[in-house]
């Protein structure tokens, strides 16, 4: 089967009665229909340009996620692209690129690669000493 449909009927059924699996048939339908694919990016995603102007003289854009639904997975250029912070295609344009900047990481959060900061149950629950400033109280004291 074509990328754009799925993969096969297991997929068609998860995406008949799911959004998180992947786009929904509405969107894919509506995508195939009335829109050409304009790009790719280091994680898949794919992203769509309708060929119809709106009300507003815009064109819609949509991107298609490589895996699960999740925002974050879509980097900073294409974000602004979406967004129509710009008109040009990432690859068409050159985005400086601050020193200070880091590269661009999804949201981890609810995976096994989440922030888990000192003392939080799902690294023991076992944190540093407390200051010598800090008193517990205590109920009846």
């Amino acid at each position: 089967m074509n990328r754009l449909s799925g993969v096969g009927p297991l997929d068609f059924i998860k995406r008949l009665f799911t959004w998180w699996n992947g786009s929904t048939l509405g969107t894919l339908l509506q995508i195939r229909s009335k829109a050409v694919q304009v790009g790719e990016d280091e994680y898949g995603n794919r992203y769509f340009e309708s060929e119809k102007l709106r009300y507003d003289g815009r064109n819609r854009r949509y991107v298609l996620y490589s895996d699960y639904a999740e925002a974050s997975k879509v980097p900073p250029v294409w974000n602004g692209w979406l967004h129509h912070t710009y008109d040009e295609l990432p690859s068409e344009i050159d985005i400086k690129v601050h020193g200070w900047q880091g590269s661009h990481v999804p949201n981890m959060t609810g995976t096994p690669f989440a922030y888990k900061p000192k003392g939080s149950l799902d690294r023991g629950g076992v944190r540093d000493a407390v200051a010598s400033d800090y008193e517990a109280w205590s109920p009846g004291e």
